[in-house]
């Protein structure tokens, strides 16, 4: 007989436990009340080790469990309509291995062992891999790889926003191979459209969504070369204004919109921080004017495109509600019924690493998301919003997992504030990354291993190592003649570096294929092994963007879930399980 458990008769902890878990997270939020009761009882279940170790023991779980999982994968129903929502999160550098160590990092931060733990992007039910080569490298940069998936096109490295016949560089190679982004279409059919990002705003994710230019570096004029500038190449910040009218602009840069000295209002004694620009604009009073003056004459892709767009600009333009934010409290004072477009830079460059935000003077991306949505989807129209977590990248450049893995944690729960704030019926939500990183974790591990912890046994040098190791990076350290020894050092510091194989000032970005997780209205598309480019054509084909013409259909009242829920079993189950604990 099956005995009890941590004050629960384990046969209803082996019947409930996988049943929850497989029906508690893998579907759709509709109906909220019961789902939310199922994952209430789950995270409890999975966060007790205990519990969980004697679940684990038995066969019936796992049995249960797949049973469970594959019944809900048989009740998956593709949303073959039209989307009306679009929204792209993209984790910077967030590899295969990334999402796998921030998924023990979220679990053991919750109290758990964390390997069991489900992401909000974990309960996606389609998955597909993204190659992020470029078309002159094998392991890509930010920028070619956010061409592909903003504009569907894969182009050369350092290059925004432009096709493979343009020279990172090269002015002159700029004017006619404009690709465009499908931010930059949805504005033209209507819809409100909106960036995120923890790094600055004219960072290279975002900026290929509005901007082209051979240097994703040339942030402000002071950035540009004297010969780019007479050929005609405008910096990427005066592009963020005058391109196309984003009605909601969320994270740093604040020094590339400004004049050159001007004083930074939170940093104001920082010669470093003050503004940038030579020409004497600030792009911020221009953007809150609305006065979209453009350096070149968009070459579009079709006649209809093209009238749509001004069109659209025109109209949008007019009777618009626009507020400017630099902190925190600003940033909570705005009313989003009485704010149309919503601009806010917290930092001079990028913003800090989450370990290190004060959440008193800077929002952070799951404050910023919420709001981008609030305000977005006002627009009966629809909207794009793009997110990027951008610092992930950054942190796994410094050889520093603890700050990776953290961004990676807060991006993930950008994805779970949207999840709330959203229909899955009417909005197409992607999760991927534009590249990878050298980063791994292995040692033959114990399960519930700190995941910034130490391998169990020492290596063959007779030294320790952490669990978490770089292929190359600043944290290739020697002395006399031998790696670093850790066993005085702090390897759960925020800054610990991990050891890398190879010596490199910064380490690299990692060349395998990245996942694509998908939601919503035509989800479906995305599977198998597909080129980074495509995610553009399907997030336009699901909205009816350009050049799409034939669309998917318009979504009725009476759309259901994608999949129904066992709500009365598992509710009975949940009532049995509490009575008797």
């Amino acid at each position: 007989m099956l005995a009890p458990c941590c004050g629960v008769p384990r046969f209803l902890l082996v019947l409930l436990g996988p049943m929850l878990f497989a029906a508690g997270l893998g579907r759709s939020r509709e109906p909220r009340n019961i789902l939310w009761v199922e994952k209430w009882t789950l995270e409890r279940l999975t966060s007790i080790p205990a519990t969980l170790h004697e679940l684990e023991k038995e066969p019936a779980y796992w049995d249960a469990q797949a049973r469970a999982t594959l019944g809900a994968a048989l009740r998956l129903r593709p949303r073959d309509h039209q989307a009306r929502n679009l929204i792209l999160f993209l984790g910077d550098g967030m590899g295969v291995s990334t999402v796998s160590a921030a998924r023990i990092l979220r679990g053991q931060m919750e109290g758990g062992s964390g390997e069991e733990t489900m992401l909000a992007m974990d309960t996606f039910p389609y998955v597909a891999l993204s190659k992020t080569y470029s078309v002159d490298k094998q392991v890509a940069d930010s920028a070619s790889t956010a061409t592909a998936y903003h504009c569907g096109v894969k182009a050369n490295a350092k290059t925004l926003g432009l096709n493979a016949n343009a020279v990172a560089y090269e002015c002159n190679t700029t004017f006619g191979n404009e690709v465009y982004s499908v931010l930059r279409r949805a504005k033209a059919q209507g819809k409100s459209v909106g960036i995120v990002t923890t790094t600055r705003v004219q960072h290279a994710s975002p900026a290929a969504s509005y901007a082209h230019s051979v240097s994703r570096s040339w942030y402000s004029d002071s950035d540009l070369p004297e010969s780019a500038i007479e050929q005609g190449c405008v910096d990427i910040a005066a592009q963020l204004v005058t391109n196309v009218d984003i009605d909601v602009i969320l994270g740093g840069g604040r020094m590339y919109m400004t004049p050159r000295g001007t004083l930074d209002p939170e940093y104001p004694t920082s010669n470093s921080r003050k503004g940038d620009r030579n020409d004497k604009r600030n792009l911020i009073d221009v953007w809150l004017n609305a006065e979209p003056v453009r350096t070149q004459r968009p070459r579009l892709s079709s006649n209809r495109l093209k009238s749509d767009f001004y069109t659209s600009v025109s109209l949008m333009l007019q009777n618009k509600r626009s507020r400017y934010v630099w902190n925190k409290r600003e940033f909570d004072e705005i009313n989003i019924k009485t704010t149309d477009r919503l601009m806010g830079l917290f930092e001079p460059k990028d913003m800090k690493f989450e370990v290190f935000r004060n959440s008193t003077r800077d929002p952070s991306i799951v404050e910023m998301t919420e709001k981008a949505i609030q305000i977005l989807s006002k627009n009966p129209n629809g909207y794009f919003l793009f997110v990027e977590g951008g610092r992930i990248d950054h942190g796994h450049h410094d050889s520093v997992a603890k700050l990776a893995l953290t961004e990676t944690v807060m991006f993930d729960r950008a994805i779970q504030r949207a999840a709330q704030l959203t229909r899955e019926s009417d909005t197409l939500t992607v999760v991927t990354a534009d590249h990878s990183h050298v980063f791994t974790f292995g040692g033959n591990t114990p399960r519930g291993n700190p995941i910034f912890g130490l391998a169990p046994k020492n290596a063959d040098d007779g030294m320790p190592f952490t669990s978490i190791l770089y292929a190359n990076g600043p944290g290739y350290i020697h002395v006399n003649g031998s790696r670093e020894n850790i066993t005085m050092v702090d390897y759960n510091d925020d800054e610990y570096m991990q050891q890398a194989a190879v010596p490199l000032d910064a380490e690299t970005h990692g060349g395998e294929d990245v996942a694509i997780y998908a939601k919503g209205p035509m989800a479906h598309l995305f599977h198998g092994v597909k080129e980074q480019n495509y995610i553009a054509h399907v997030m336009a084909y699901a909205a009816c963007l350009e050049p799409y013409r034939t669309c998917p259909r318009t979504p009725t009242h009476s759309s259901s879930p994608a999949v129904k829920s066992p709500s009365n079993l598992l509710f009975f189950l949940l009532v049995l399980l509490l009575v008797l604990r």
